[in-house]
């Protein structure tokens, strides 16, 4: 693959970056006081970029996309970091679901409200005991006539508290081996027996939620592919949520090193030989990070799906993320814990949660042993 911006992406670049000096919102960390302020945010802000055509840059038109490469998506997630905007919703992965396993009626019924934005989504997936094993899942859901009719409990379900829908999986037959007895369902978060529970993190955000599910009531055409066919739907939906091509992280990464980098001359240490080694390591993580990145881009663009060795950009991500969020702690000392050095501790203690999201580094470990490296379980 030719790593360097063609003529049409170089013109899309430039569209977006002039686009964002006007548009990105300002200050708008400190507006989202709390998670309902996050979520009228996220929400307004997706609504802008999808109005601005922006959104959905490599679906097909005829649900609401532009048709366009990957490597559109992946330029403008570069430049919403850079610019450090608001967090777009899940859609990228969430919609693979429908668009990849739904049916016609469903792509045509829920895909176009989920790229313009007018239907945010959650991902029920997690459960009390079926985390890191997600093929153990117990909430169980009642085919009775035609209607399934769904009993349990999800963990760890983000952005629930602002969603309006929910992509579930439930487990319909116990008498088939575990992976195969799991189904995919589509909700409404507001149906009657949902009850959304925040979770507050390590650093006190009710970023996550539980959510209670007592008799909740589905129609049976809001099944998304086979009964049976959860576990194969749950893993396309995870490859693409574990790529951090999606999300621009390497632009962020960029900006918290330059922050550090500056933090560390402002405090008179950047000259120290400890912290010039850790500031050159957390740019060897970050290129390391920024390589498996193209990697990945090179693929999709080629029109492979993701597979297992999203793993490693998973694990790339997790040790970039936690190694520089301890670095910015090593170098504002004592002030990072006595209130001068706003969100530095924060920002360390959110980092430890990462290593859990779209499954643990274990489970990401596992997968390479099993699925890249052939080895047994």
């Amino acid at each position: 693959m030719d790593y360097r911006e063609n003529e049409q992406e170089a013109a899309f670049r430039k569209r977006v970056h002039d686009w964002l000096a006007e548009n990105a919102p300002r200050n708008w960390q400190e507006e989202a006081s709390d998670e309902k302020a996050a979520g009228r945010i996220t929400r307004a802000w997706h609504r802008k970029l999808y109005e601005a055509g922006f959104i959905g840059l490599s679906w097909p038109e005829e649900y609401g996309g532009r048709n366009l490469g990957p490597t559109f998506e992946a330029i403008l997630n570069d430049e919403l970091g850079k610019a450090d905007t608001p967090r777009i919703s899940f859609h990228n992965y969430l919609g693979r679901a429908i668009f990849a396993f739904g049916t016609e009626e469903q792509k045509r019924r829920f895909l176009p409200t989920m790229l313009s934005g007018e239907v945010q989504w959650c991902q029920g997936f997690s459960e009390p005991n079926a985390g890191s094993d997600l093929a153990s899942l117990r909430t169980f859901a009642e085919l009775r006539g035609d209607t399934y009719v769904v009993n349990g409990q999800k963990m760890w379900t983000s952005g629930a508290l602002n969603a309006d829908w929910c992509l579930l999986l439930v487990r319909t037959d116990r008498d088939v081996p575990k992976h195969k007895g799991i189904t995919c369902l589509l909700t409404s978060i507001r149906a009657p027996g949902i009850d959304v529970r925040p979770i507050r993190i390590s650093d006190g955000a009710p970023e996550t939620c539980e959510v209670f599910l007592d008799e909740v009531k589905i129609p049976a055409d809001q099944r998304v592919g086979d009964p049976g066919a959860g576990w194969r739907i749950a893993m396309t939906v995870l490859s693409f949520e574990r790529g951090p091509a999606d999300i621009g992280m390497i632009a962020t990464y960029d900006t918290a090193l330059r922050k550090i980098e500056d933090l560390a001359k402002a405090r008179g240490v950047a000259g120290q030989p400890e912290v010039r080694k850790a500031l050159a390591r957390a740019y060897v993580h970050g290129e390391a990070l920024r390589l498996n990145v193209v990697e990945q881009l090179s693929q999709r663009s080629a029109g492979r799906m993701p597979g297992p060795e999203g793993s490693v950009a998973r694990l790339l991500l997790t040790e970039a993320q936690q190694y520089i969020n301890h670095l910015e702690l090593e170098v504002m000392g004592a002030d990072a814990f006595n209130g001068r050095a706003t969100g530095t501790f924060n920002s360390y203690i959110r980092s430890r949660t990462i290593s859990i999201f779209g499954g643990t580094s274990e489970i990401q470990k596992n997968i390479l042993a099993n699925q890249v490296l052939g080895m047994p379980r």
